[in-house]
């Protein structure tokens, strides 16, 4: 899926984490050649994630991600023995519950042909799954 306004990062994970794509989205808002706007992002999974973060400090990224693994433990873990979903796996039920928590779109305004993001603020794809995947955010800039 690709416009002059919209397009479809694929984003690889490894497993669990913050997975940082600010760049690629800076480049594909520039190519866009729209001055003034809304950038949206939305990502097409159940078991990911997006989050605006600190991108100055990876402490951030791994007490972020170490705070959702204990907020939301495994199924395999006792204190989860409650849930039914277990199908996928001890990580497929929690990863839905962290996406739930958190947001599966973005909307950034555009100004002067760049997302208006903090001095220190990235764009983030948080990974709730444990083993690698391809990933896929949908972009687009209306203006």
């Amino acid at each position: 899926m690709s416009s002059p306004h919209q397009t479809t990062f694929p984003l690889p994970t490894s497993g669990p984490g913050l997975y940082e794509f600010t760049d690629q989205v800076l480049a594909f808002v520039a190519s866009t050649g729209v001055d003034t706007g809304l950038l949206t992002l939305f990502i097409r999974h159940t078991s990911a994630s997006l989050l605006i973060q600190e991108n100055a400090d990876p402490a951030v990224q791994r007490d972020l991600d170490a705070f959702f693994a204990r907020l939301v433990p495994r199924a395999d873990d006792p204190a989860m023995a409650y849930l039914t979903h277990r199908s996928e796996g001890a990580d497929d039920m929690p990863a839905h519950i962290k996406s739930a928590l958190t947001a599966t779109s973005l909307s950034i305004p555009v100004a002067g042909g760049r997302p208006v993001l903090g001095t220190w603020q990235g764009i983030y794809l948080f990974e709730h799954r444990d083993r690698p995947r391809t990933r896929e955010v949908v972009a687009h800039v209306s203006g």
